[in-house]
């Protein structure tokens, strides 16, 4: 039979394939929501990416997996919608574009804020290109028709919104607290923006002086600094040691200032001296015990961590200079008597990696305890946010629980601006989503919003609110599932819960699917310090994006973390090759049959009705585990179909009728190759779009694209579990056969007598139908079937399902290695009954499994028993 000339190259080359195939995408419009009422959205939008650098690893993870869920919805008729964009990332752009100025020489101050932020947009549109290019290498399924960015006209119109909103209903103040206070970037930070790191530091032990009486009283501090900011010392109200000087006053040293003794629940009388010196401006415990005992704040620093005015003669030097100084001040006066070495947790800024500062800063917050309320009541109803993996949703109500109020302004340009003015002359404040009408009399406010609070609003503000009755709004909203990282469940996940709710009284997304962190090969998180972070594009450059989308998808199961590893991304190269070079063996033997030829009906072998059935069973297990988010599970079957069933025994298989002669047969595998073929494409396509779309372009098939083809369906015609158990047995003989000539060296070009010792006419029937099979991959010089053949003296043995085998090789084999050999086997056998068995003994199983599961455990354990009978009469006939 001759080939046909096929345009697909020889040999597998991903940058080929993947060239310009996106651009045919984007130009189709095949990723674009339709609005079709006929069909039920779905819709993800995408977490956006911030505009300060490149995607990492983390993102192609995150985006593959929505890429996967929203190719499959849309195979499967939904209207889609992913909606993509980006976010503007206040401190860490404005980071980024000061360092940049820098270099140049200048300032954003030598700027003004006007010229700076025409600077951040400049390079918030450079970025915004790498981004869009690398997402373009993914082959991310996105609707670039509705692409948003968090500092575009409708998203700000919302973050005022719901700033004015939140103001009105006493859900946000602004006040005088403790902070984390950044030096570096002179900003607030969140909790959530501080990392904590274990730091060599000390206890500084002090007595200071008592006023009215002779002695002192001993306190410590980490932070010798901020004590020039002390107004009390606070005792336990029970503490036998102080109850007398409650009330009285304590000389502050270095400074003279005379400040109370005040007793406080709050401290502990078994801590150290169980007194406490009280800096109400420089810590938040003692901000809290000042407010209760109505102290004095005074705050020794300015914005950049260098001493200021009531620091005294400490002015101007850096918080860290100013610590050496007064340590040395205090030993020298002796009031420091004792430095005692201590590790303990130090806080840092998560964007620029100063030594955060608790600070006294007037800021604006969020009061969250009646949002946090909603967001918490939520769960207990029908219309929570489904946590995948469940586990998370403890992380999740933990964390809402015990929220603290959260600190929305930053001391920066680049962001949404507060919505906030102060009356020059009387000093009174408007909140509103436009300037007083008098504008001249009034400020802004010259902070901007924390990030979070825009991004937060993600899910309903990119879809037209606050306009509610926009077309995108009433149909896409509530979202269907949100992809992200276990790290962001704080920062991200629960403010979109407590402002969808609060907003639009619905929970922002139906379920949240959480993956891990992508870690090196040994399993530490990948970081610049340690180098050992990869690029997604220098992967795609060496395999691909396919390969690259496989494993990261198939590499770990919800909730996990993933370690990268090359080797691993390889073999999925291999993989993708294995497709290639099977789907152009397929393509070539198809003839020039059409989609409208493709014929199932006819007569078909045992190999053309197990594949069909395989396909069915591929096709249940691969819808199954995506609807779960088992990206892992469904991967492990298309991969176990394809590599082992599809490309090494049936397309093997197949050649047999191909090259034949018999008209109908070739027309029959050639419609089963191409039926085969096309839906296998169709499962892998939302893991490997690229090398699908390729391939299916040459099947005979209907539509424009891939990306449009319906979603595989099972097909009850074509299940045939008698198929199934033919198959694997001849599958087993085939393989028996195999390692036993390779045990003995002798290779499949030479031929071997081979006898089939069936277990009953009903083996022996099957076996001589499938006869053209055993005698093209066994190679027999003769091959006996039945069931009352003589097994000879000296033979290679093997034990399968309902049959033995033999292979005489007189004078290849050595009996007593035979021997050893089916001790091992009858091991192998006997392990596996004795699993069965305690499983079938325990009542729980017996009593919970359901009743199909129990009797194929028993199906299981005759299977094994028979197998280990015949192998234990094989080595009595040899030890005979």
């Amino acid at each position: 039979m001759e080939h046909k000339e096929l345009s697909m190259p020889t040999k597998y080359d991903p940058s080929a394939v993947e060239q310009d195939r996106y651009q045919y995408w984007v130009d189709g419009k095949f990723f674009e929501a339709t609005g079709d009422k006929e069909k039920e959205p779905y819709t993800v939008v995408i977490p956006p990416p911030n505009v300060t650098g490149k995607l990492h690893l983390g993102h192609a993870w995150d985006t593959t997996l929505q890429d996967i869920l929203t190719r499959v919805k849309r195979m499967q008729g939904y209207d889609v919608l992913w909606l993509p964009g980006m976010d503007h990332a206040g401190i860490a752009t404005q980071a980024k574009v000061e360092a940049k100025l820098k270099e140049q020489g200048t300032s954003r101050y030598d700027l003004g804020r006007e010229a700076f932020l025409e600077k951040s947009w400049e390079w918030k549109k450079e970025y915004a290109q790498f981004i869009r290019t690398q997402w373009e290498k993914l082959g991310l399924g996105l609707d670039y028709s509705r692409e948003r960015f968090t500092l575009d006209k409708g998203l700000s119109e919302a973050v005022k919104e719901v700033f004015v909103k939140l103001y009105e209903r006493d859900l946000i103040y602004r006040g005088e607290y403790i902070i984390n206070w950044d030096p570096s970037t002179k900003t607030a930070l969140s909790d959530i923006e501080v990392e904590y790191k274990d730091v060599q530091g000390a206890f500084y032990h002090m007595r200071y002086p008592l006023k009215d009486e002779e002695g002192s009283i001993e306190v410590a501090t980490t932070r010798p600094e901020t004590m020039l900011g002390d107004t009390a010392v606070a005792v336990h109200p029970n503490d036998e040691r102080y109850k007398h000087l409650i009330g009285k006053k304590a000389i502050l040293p270095i400074i003279g200032r005379e400040i109370e003794i005040v007793a406080d629940d709050y401290v502990d009388m078994d801590f150290g001296s169980g007194a406490v010196k009280i800096t109400p401006a420089h810590d938040p415990n003692d901000f809290e015990i000042g407010n209760r005992h109505d102290l004095e704040r005074v705050l020794v620093m300015n914005e950049d961590g260098s001493m200021n005015e009531n620091a005294g003669k400490y002015k101007g030097m850096d918080r860290f200079e100013c610590r050496k100084q007064i340590v040395a001040d205090l030993q020298e006066s002796n009031v420091l008597f004792e430095i005692e070495e201590h590790v303990h947790s130090v806080g840092h800024s998560e964007r620029s990696g100063a030594v955060v500062e608790p600070y006294l800063s007037t800021q604006w917050f969020v009061n969250m305890a009646p949002l946090a309320k909603q967001a918490v009541d939520l769960q207990s109803s029908d219309d929570k946010v489904n946590f995948v993996p469940d586990r998370f949703e403890k992380t999740y109500l933990n964390w809402m629980e015990n929220i603290r109020d959260w600190c929305i302004s930053r001391q920066l340009w680049w962001g949404h601006r507060i919505p906030a003015w102060y009356h020059k002359e009387t000093g009174e404040i408007y909140v509103g989503k436009e300037a007083p009408e008098d504008e001249e009399n009034w400020e802004q406010d010259e902070d901007v919003l924390d990030t979070w609070f825009s991004s937060a609003l993600w899910p309903f503000s990119t879809m037209g609110w606050p306009d509610e009755s926009n077309e995108d709004f009433q149909r896409y909203f509530p979202t269907n599932v949100l992809v992200t990282g276990y790290d962001i469940i704080f920062f991200w996940v629960s403010r979109m819960i407590f402002q969808s709710i609060e907003f639009t009284e619905r929970r922002p997304f139906e379920d949240v699917l959480i993956h891990g962190l992508v870690r090196d090969a040994e399993g530490r998180k990948m970081s610049k310090s340690l180098g050992n972070g990869v690029d997604p594009m220098d992967v795609i450059e060496k395999y691909g994006a396919d390969s690259l989308r496989y494993f990261l998808s198939t590499g770990s199961s919800p909730g996990q973390d993933l370690r990268f590893q090359w080797e691993k991304v390889e073999s999925t190269w291999n993989f993708a090759n294995k497709i290639w070079n099977a789907s152009r063996f397929a393509l070539m033997n198809m003839g020039d049959i059409k989609y409208e030829d493709i014929d199932l009906t006819g007569d078909k072998s045992v190999a053309d009705e197990w594949i069909l059935t395989r396909l069915n069973q591929t096709i249940e297990q691969v819808t199954k585990n995506i609807d779960r988010y088992e990206f892992g599970e469904a991967g492990r079957h298309l991969y176990n179909f394809i590599w082992d069933e599809f490309c090494d025994w049936y397309i093997e298989m197949a050649k047999l009728p191909l090259y034949g002669e018999d008209e109908q047969r070739i027309h029959t595998t050639r419609s089963i190759l191409a039926y085969v073929l096309d839906q296998t494409m169709r499962m892998l396509h939302p893991f490997m779009p690229f090398i699908t779309e390729e391939i299916w372009q040459h099947l005979p098939h209907e539509g424009e694209s891939i990306t449009q083809a319906s979603w595989p369906k099972v097909n009850d015609d074509f299940h045939n579990e008698q198929a199934v158990e033919e198959m694997e047995r001849l599958v087993s003989i085939i393989r028996s056969v195999r390692n036993i000539r390779a045990e003995v060296d002798t290779p499949m070009s030479k031929e071997i007598q081979l006898m089939i010792q069936a277990k009953d006419d009903k083996i022996v029937a099957e076996l001589e139908k499938n006869r053209s099979y055993l005698e093209r991959f066994c190679n027999p010089s003769e091959l006996a079937i039945g069931t009352d053949l003589q097994a000879p003296e000296k033979a290679m043995s093997a034990v399968v399902t309902g049959a033995e085998l033999y292979l005489p090789l007189a004078g290849l084999i050595n009996i007593d290695d035979e021997i050893k050999r089916l001790e091992k086997e009858w091991e192998k056998w006997d392990k596996e009954v004795n699993r069965v068995q305690k499983k079938l003994s325990n009542e729980g199983f017996v009593r919970k499994a359901p009743e199909h599961v129990v009797e194929e455990e028993r199906k299981k354990e005759n299977d094994y028993l028979d197998k280990r009978a015949k192998v234990e009469a094989r080595m009595k006939e040899l030890k005979a």
